[in-house]
C-alpha cells in the first residue's frame, strides 16, 4: 500500500541527518573499534539524560569577557599600512645623515644583523638620507616630513611611537606578528579579541568590520587574506566581516529575487530550529556561530545600506576628508565610512591600505601613498572630534615594520630604495585615551638602533588592551589546555608613559 505523504519537518530532517552521520562515522568516532561500539550501545541512554539536563541553548552561547576595570576607549579604528613606511622620510627626522650620503653603514651599527634576501648579496650598504624636508610642528614640536601637510596640523592630538620593533624581517609572518601578537597564522587577530571581550554595541552589525582600501599607486602590491581577521581558536562569531569596497557591501546580503522578507525570516526560523537540534545533539558551540551568522545578515538587510549610504553627507565632510572621500575604495572613502561606523556602534574597524613596500622608486612611490592617507586621516580625527567620538575611540596607524637607512639597489640624490627594516619603525595613536601631543621612544642617528624606550608589538597589544579595559595577563581564552593570550607567554608591559 503507498504509504501516505509526510511532510519535512525540521525534526524529521534531523533524525536522518543523525542516523545518516552516525552510520558514516561510526569507526572514526570511538578511539578503538570496542570503545566505538560500546559507545554506540550506550548511545540512548546518554542522549536522553543528556537532553534532561542541558540546559537551554542560549545559555550555552558566547558571552562577552567584559572589561576589568574602566576603559578609556569603547571602540577601534586601526589604520595598517600594507608594506612597512619609511619611517626616516616621514617621521624620524635624521638630519646627520644629510653628511653620510652614499657613505657604508657602520658594521658597528649593524651587527651583523639578519638582513632579507632581497639586500644580503649587495656588496655594500649606502646610506640614503631623506630626500625630503622636515620641519617641527605644533607645542610637541614633532619633526614631520613635507609629504604629510595636513597630518602635520594635528600632530597635538597624536602620540607618536618611533621606537616600535619586531622579530619578523619578511611581510606575511611580520604583518600576521602584528595583527594577532604571532608570526604563525591561524591566531585570534586584535579585532577579534576585541569582539570576544567586549562583545557587541550595536545588534544590527558586525562588531568587527575589516576595509580594503585601493592605493592610487599600485605599483607593488602586497598579499593579504581574510586569515588576518580571522577568529583563530575563538568562536567564530568574533572573525572580522570584511565589507567591499564596490558594488554591494557584502555579498548575497540582499534577498533572491522573487523571494520576500517574510518568506526569507520564515526560512531562518526553520534552519534555526534545525541547527538549535543539532546543537543539542553535537554540542559544537559553532553551531551558534552560523545561528547568529544568519540572524545577523538578516538585520543587516536593512542596517547595511543605511551605512553605507553617503548621500546624505554634507559637502563640509567632504572638504574635510578630501575629494577621495567621495570614490568608492580610496582610503578617504573608508576612513568615511569608518567613522559612520564607530557612530552607530561598531566595535573594531580595521583598514589595510596597500602599496607601502618602497625596495625602489621612493620618490615615485612615497608622495602618492602619503596623498592618499594624509588628508583623510587629518579629516578623521578631526570629524571624530567635532563628533565626541574621539575620547572614546582609539585610531592607530602604522604598518608591520619599518624601512632600511641605507639603499636597496641605485642611489641617487634624487631617488632610491629601502629594504625591510624590524629594529626600529614609527605608529601612531590619537584618541582614545592615549596621551595627545607625545613622543615616545628614541633611535640612533642611523634610525637603525633604538637608544630609548623600546616598545615591542607585545607591548603595544597589551597598551591597546588596557585602553580598552582589559589586562592583557588576565584576558585569555582556554585552547589545547592553555589559557591562551595575545600578547603570548614572554613577559609584556603597558607602556604607559603613552596613556593619558
Amino acid at each position: 500500500m503507498k504509504q501516505p505523504f509526510q511532510p519535512f519537518t525540521p525534526t524529521s530532517l534531523f533524525k536522518d541527518y543523525v542516523r545518516y552521520e552516525t552510520r558514516r562515522q561510526f569507526f572514526r568516532r570511538g578511539a578503538s573499534f570496542m570503545g566505538s561500539a560500546a559507545l554506540g550501545m550506550l548511545a540512548p541512554q546518554l542522549l536522553a539524560a543528556a537532553e534532561k539536563q542541558a540546559p537551554p541553548a542560549a545559555a550555552l552561547k558566547p558571552k562577552a569577557f567584559g572589561p576589568h576595570f574602566a576603559p578609556k576607549a569603547k571602540q577601534v579604528i586601526y589604520l595598517h599600512m600594507v608594506g612597512g613606511p619609511s619611517q626616516m622620510d616621514l617621521y624620524d627626522y635624521k638630519p646627520v645623515m644629510q653628511g653620510w650620503y652614499d657613505k657604508d653603514l657602520p658594521d658597528s651599527v649593524r651587527m651583523g644583523q639578519r638582513l632579507t634576501t632581497m639586500t644580503s648579496g649587495q656588496t655594500r650598504f649606502p646610506i640614503a638620507p631623506s630626500k625630503y624636508k622636515f620641519a617641527q610642528h605644533g607645542k610637541s614640536g614633532m619633526w614631520v616630513s613635507e609629504l604629510l601637510p595636513w597630518t602635520s596640523k594635528m600632530v597635538d592630538d597624536m602620540c607618536f611611537i618611533r621606537s616600535m620593533h619586531t622579530e619578523a624581517i619578511n611581510h606575511e609572518p611580520a604583518i600576521c606578528f602584528m595583527q594577532t601578537g604571532n608570526q604563525i597564522t591561524g591566531r585570534p587577530c586584535l579585532g577579534s579579541w576585541v569582539s570576544y571581550g567586549l562583545g557587541s554595541l550595536n545588534q544590527d552589525l558586525p562588531t568587527f568590520v575589516v576595509l580594503v582600501a585601493q592605493p592610487n599607486n599600485t605599483e607593488q602590491i602586497q598579499a593579504i587574506s581574510g586569515r588576518l581577521w580571522s577568529s583563530g581558536y575563538l568562536p567564530g562569531q568574533h572573525a572580522g566581516v570584511s565589507f567591499r569596497t564596490a558594488g554591494d557591501p557584502i555579498l548575497y546580503i540582499n534577498n533572491p529575487s522573487g523571494v520576500p522578507t517574510d518568506i526569507r525570516r520564515t526560512m531562518l526560523n526553520g534552519l534555526k530550529e534545525l541547527n538549535e537540534l543539532n546543537f543539542h545533539q553535537v554540542g559544537d558551540p559553532e553551531t551558534h556561530t552560523r545561528i547568529d551568522q544568519f540572524e545577523l545578515a538578516f538585520r543587516m538587510q536593512a542596517s547595511v545600506p543605511e551605512l553605507t549610504d553617503m548621500s546624505g553627507e554634507p559637502e563640509s565632510t567632504y572638504e574635510l576628508y578630501g575629494d577621495d572621500a567621495k570614490k568608492p575604495g580610496t582610503f578617504a572613502n573608508t576612513a568615511l565610512l569608518a567613522r559612520r561606523m564607530v557612530e552607530r556602534g561598531v566595535r573594531f574597524v580595521q583598514i589595510y591600505h596597500n602599496n607601502w613596500d618602497t625596495h625602489s622608486n621612493v620618490s615615485g612611490r612615497l608622495p602618492s601613498q602619503c596623498k592618499d592617507v594624509d588628508q583623510a586621516s587629518y579629516g578623521l580625527i578631526q570629524d571624530l572630534k567635532q563628533r565626541g567620538l574621539l575620547d572614546s575611540t582609539l585610531v592607530v596607524w602604522g604598518g608591520e615594520f619599518g624601512r632600511t637607512i641605507y639603499s636597496q639597489g641605485g642611489l641617487t640624490k634624487d631617488n632610491y630604495g629601502r629594504d625591510h627594516h624590524p629594529r626600529c619603525f614609527t605608529m601612531w595613536m590619537a584618541g582614545g585615551g592615549s596621551r595627545p601631543g607625545t613622543i615616545h621612544g628614541e633611535t640612533d642617528e642611523f634610525c637603525y638602533n633604538i637608544v630609548k624606550d623600546p616598545v615591542h608589538i607585545h607591548d603595544f597589544h597589551a597598551t591597546v588592551l588596557n585602553l580598552l579595559g582589559m589586562d592583557h595577563e588576565r584576558f585569555t581564552f582556554r585552547y589545547q589546555g592553555l589559557d591562551q593570550r595575545l600578547t603570548g607567554v614572554e613577559p609584556a608591559r603597558v607602556v604607559r608613559e603613552i596613556i593619558a
